[in-house]
């Protein structure tokens, strides 16, 4: 008998958003491919009113009826109080979820929450950071049968980044291959990423402050434009006080697009990637302070759409090429020979970006693997 998996997800609050959904639908699609009863269970933030809760629920399942999961929403508080009813109706409550088999929290939830599950694995979606904040004692996780991460030097010898206390067992990320078939790109398209741009996230590393947002983590590539012949954009999430941003970055070669105009949805956050040439992305700086080997859940959409991906270099890692389909660079002379590379040998390296989801990222194998080690 398949079992009943209950997966912690973090939508509820950002419904506006087809690509974050996403970091959780792979996981859900996974886990059904797989024959697994799907519980998706979405935590309601303290004093929200009802009316507010009932808003958020159906912008919520409007995006998860695509994909058969609208029936399948649990809600909890974060203490795992009960709801008001008419807050929750139309929801399984948190006593229903804990019904399932497995908790996989992808979310970090509160002891409250991760105690009524028999068994429960917690899977470790930023790499390093949720490591500092434990050791910072700024984040106190809760007891879990099973610790995943997806950041292959979590507590290994020689890491930047210390375990905690904890056994890491690395799982990489996954993409529902079901779901991201390969895809033609557009006449004209560009190379693409979709982003938050600023966000007021400080990380302390050894007594030292550093700003850790997408655009500190561009701004040393920030006039690549000129370096390459072919066309990049930038599909953002910019605040009207942000605005002069977009001026500034056309003013240096970017297209730039606000990412609620072409990926509002999970179906429009899709089609958005399939239609690039393929991504051109820089990481958090953590990421490369860390070296945590790191590979976004974005990036995984190109590649299993056949569009190959040039990223920035995260660390070494046991499997991610540097130049077969995904492309690792370190700097702007290597993003422009990476990029020009791709554009010259585009139907192999779209080829190459697919085997390689297919052989590491697929979610029924990313998902089975970790139930083998999961459940007893």
């Amino acid at each position: 008998m398949s079992p009943t998996v209950c997966l912690t997800a973090r939508a509820l609050q950002y419904t506006t958003g087809g690509g974050y959904l996403w970091v959780y639908l792979n996981w859900a699609m996974g886990l059904r491919a797989l024959g697994c009863q799907v519980i998706w269970l979405e935590k309601v933030l303290p004093n929200s009113s009802t009316h507010e809760v009932q808003a958020e629920v159906a912008a919520l399942k409007r995006h998860l009826e695509s994909y058969s999961l609208a029936e399948c929403v649990a809600l909890s508080s974060f203490t795992g109080e009960p709801l008001p009813q008419d807050a929750a109706e139309g929801c399984l409550d948190l006593e229903a979820a804990a019904e399932a088999d497995l908790l996989l929290d992808l979310t970090y939830s509160e002891p409250e929450i991760v105690g009524r599950f028999r068994r429960s694995a917690l899977v470790d979606i930023d790499p390093g950071l949720l490591q500092i904040w434990v050791g910072l004692g700024v984040m106190q996780l809760a007891r879990h049968d099973a610790y995943f991460t997806i950041g292959e030097t979590v507590g290994q010898p020689g890491s930047h980044i210390p375990d905690v206390g904890l056994r890491w067992q690395y799982t990489p990320p996954c993409v529902s291959l079901d779901w991201w078939p390969m895809s033609q790109a557009e006449k004209g398209a560009a190379f693409t990423t979709v982003s938050h741009w600023f966000m007021d996230e400080w990380v302390e590393d050894g007594g030292e402050y550093y700003q850790n947002d997408k655009r500190t983590g561009f701004l040393p590539f920030l006039y690549l434009p000129q370096h390459t012949s072919q066309s990049l954009e930038l599909a953002l999430c910019l605040s009207p006080d942000e605005e002069h941003e977009r001026a500034a970055l056309q003013k240096r070669g970017w297209r730039v697009r606000h990412s609620y105009d072409v990926a509002p949805t999970p179906w429009e956050y899709q089609r958005y990637i399939q239609a690039s040439l393929g991504e051109f992305s820089c990481v958090k700086p953590s990421c490369i302070r860390l070296q945590n080997a790191w590979i976004s859940d974005r990036t995984l959409c190109y590649l299993a759409s056949g569009k190959p991906a040039v990223v920035q270099h995260t660390g070494a890692s046991r499997f991610l090429p540097d130049d077969a389909g995904l492309f690792r660079f370190r700097n702007v002379g290597e993003a422009a020979r990476c990029i020009e590379i791709v554009a010259a040998d585009y139907e192999r390296q779209g080829k190459l970006a697919r085997a390689l989801a297919e052989e590491y990222f697929d979610a029924r194998k990313v998902v089975g693997s970790v139930l083998e080690r999961a459940l007893p």
